[in-house]
């Protein structure tokens, strides 16, 4: 079976663990909820729009990292020898994101916010890579393309 150098079984076990501590974390934090804004009604107000921002998020961010750790349970089973790279390009595919509410973000405490962006940057580079390994990683660095431009444009002088 071919695997690609650039893709290793360290790199997929290394953000693995790293996925797992922030799922934990994030299914602490909504699990806990958030602290009311209005103690006296909790059912009306500003306290509901908490609530359902806090339950709207938290679902979008739970999934996001369901997402995260299937992906990466799938790079760990290619590398197992328990699935095949075309299985895994087949099947495998991290789904897009869904992007968050502003308005719904601005309710919550910044810690649950700062926590919700810690996964959509995980779900970036998770995607990244995700792209990068479907197109074999023939992609180029940034740096190197720049270095060649340069050097082409050099050239012409």
């Amino acid at each position: 079976m071919a695997r690609t150098s650039d893709l290793s079984r360290p790199i997929i076990e290394a953000l693995y663990t790293e996925a797992l501590v922030l799922a934990d974390e994030v299914r602490a934090v909504f699990a806990s909820g958030t602290r009311p804004a209005e103690p006296a009604d909790p059912m009306s107000g500003e306290g509901a729009m908490i609530r359902l921002a806090l339950s709207t998020e938290g679902l979008k961010t739970t999934t996001r990292m369901m997402h995260v750790l299937a992906w990466l349970l799938n790079q760990r089973a290619f590398f197992s020898g328990e699935l095949s790279a075309s299985q895994v390009r087949r099947h495998g595919t991290l789904p897009p994101d869904r992007e968050a509410d502003a308005e719904a973000l601005a309710r919550l405490e910044p810690e649950t916010r700062a926590l919700i962006e810690e996964t959509v940057q995980l779900h970036r580079r998770i995607a990244r890579l995700d792209e990068a390994w479907r197109q074999d990683f023939a992609m180029q660095s940034p740096a190197r393309a720049f270095q060649q431009m340069i050097g082409r444009e050099l050239g012409r002088g």
